[in-house]
């Protein structure tokens, strides 16, 4: 019997790649996404990272069995010509079949309620500390105790933008508003806009907003070149001020990730006052404002300037330790540049991460970053279920020969170091801007 089916190439797929004409692949199928890109939950950010590309396991990573139901509305018709599966992709799509069928997705034990009680421990404590306590010290604690408070409350906010925390939607947008806008100042409209794009484009230079920190670090030589930002759409100059900072920035790191949470609040309100559009603006804006209302006042409320000055530094450098957290999982990892490719978007996903080995007494600290592989290839799986699956993902890793970095903190804190001190001391050579150490490109460079 003859087949009936229509076919395009890969080549005529990877035409429709732009705003207006957003076409993906999802098992074979093409699927035209262009006016639900305007309404996609996540945004059009990812849509247009995978446009015109097979995005088969991004889809099955980031999506319940349930949307699947919803895909036939945008079918062109056409199927794709010569669709193969990398062994790869084909074990990681059963092993999601698998976890799934075991209920892990559901099984999101109580992570999130001892996380907020623990919040409002140390949130009641700090406001204690500060308006209930007249010793120095009393308010210096607190300081550090709201840095503290405040990676919690990132965890949470992590926690609530990938999966259901609470019991229904309306609770877990009430519990990101909280935690993200709220109490720590930070958009989480912003948050879900940047995370997704890092997800889908896991360390690529020019479309993962997680790597570029121009002019204060960068990770790869390549950055030198002045290139192209497509998630800001801009480009990032390669200037003498930056050339100047990037010189240093082994030496600089740990002193400005003491105050990263400067960049952040600047990215909420620059994103909420732009024209781009924001699901509840309004609300997000409000949230904002409740923020930059309770805790000015609380530090208005310090007997003088200097213990303000010390209680602000104190909460913005205990939170840094956070920030570095962020950094440890993908500065030192392979990097590339360009858009993901889907067919093997499993595999950039190992390369481009790092775990932190530490025993589960410590999970509290990491907010299950440190199984950082295992939450880039199962976003949605709640926190307390990454240890569980973290051998399964290993043994996969090990079939198909892929790496599954994993050291401890201080290992992972030396090799961040060292890929930022690697790049200094080729940013210094003002004469010859292209990278002299070519054995250290090619280990951290892929694609």
């Amino acid at each position: 019997m003859a087949d009936t089916k229509k076919y395009i190439s890969k080549e005529e797929l990877k035409t429709h790649n732009t705003v207006g004409d957003l076409w993906i692949s999802i098992q074979g199928k093409v699927y035209d996404v262009t006016d639900w890109g305007k309404r996609h939950p996540g945004g059009i950010t990812p849509l247009l990272s995978l446009a015109g590309k097979d995005a088969t396991d991004a889809f099955v990573a980031y999506h319940p069995g349930v949307v699947w139901n919803r895909l036939d509305e945008f079918f062109t018709g056409f199927h794709l010509k010569d669709y193969s599966v990398s062994g790869a992709s084909r074990d990681y799509r059963k092993l999601m079949y698998e976890i799934s069928k075991m209920g892990f997705f559901e099984k999101k034990g109580h992570v999130g309620f001892v996380t907020l009680c623990a919040m409002a421990a140390m949130f009641s404590a700090c406001i204690y500390g500060v308006l209930g306590c007249d010793s120095t010290w009393a308010h210096l604690g607190s300081g550090a105790l709201m840095g503290l408070f405040w990676i919690q409350s990132g965890w949470i906010g992590h926690d609530s933008g990938h999966y259901e925390v609470m019991m229904n939607k309306g609770l877990n947008r009430f519990v990101q508003v909280l935690s993200g806008n709220c109490l720590a100042g930070i958009s989480i409209a912003w948050w879900k806009w940047n995370h997704n794009a890092h997800h889908i484009a896991c360390n690529s230079l020019d479309f993962d907003p997680d790597l570029q920190h121009m002019p204060f670090f960068v990770v790869s030589s390549k950055f030198f070149s002045s290139i192209t930002s497509r998630f800001y759409e801009r480009k990032l100059n390669f200037d003498p001020v930056s050339r100047f900072l990037v010189s240093y920035q082994h030496l600089t790191f740990y002193p400005v990730m003491c105050f990263a949470r400067i960049n952040l609040f600047a990215q909420s309100w620059l994103l909420l006052l732009s024209k781009r559009t924001v699901p509840n603006r309004v609300q997000e804006i409000l949230g904002l404002l409740v923020f930059w209302i309770w805790y000015p006042f609380l530090v208005s409320c310090l007997p003088n300037w200097w213990e303000r000055l010390m209680f602000i530094v104190l909460s913005f450098s205990f939170t840094g330790i956070q920030h570095v957290q962020f950094c440890l999982n993908h500065f030192s990892s392979s990097v590339y540049v360009g858009p993901p490719n889907g067919d093997d978007w499993f595999e950039k996903q190992t390369h481009g991460t790092l775990c932190i080995s530490c025993s589960s007494w410590m999970d509290w600290f990491h907010g299950g970053l440190q199984f950082q592989v295992e939450h880039h290839l199962f976003p949605r799986l709640p926190r307390s279920q990454l240890r569980k699956i973290s051998p399964f993902v290993q043994e996969l890793c090990k079939k198909h020969n892929l790496p599954y970095n994993c050291v401890s903190f201080w290992k992972a804190n030396l090799m961040t170091l060292a890929t930022l001190r690697a790049a200094a001391l080729q940013a210094r050579d003002l004469c010859n801007p292209i990278p002299k150490n070519l054995v250290w490109e090619a280990v951290n460079t892929h694609g």
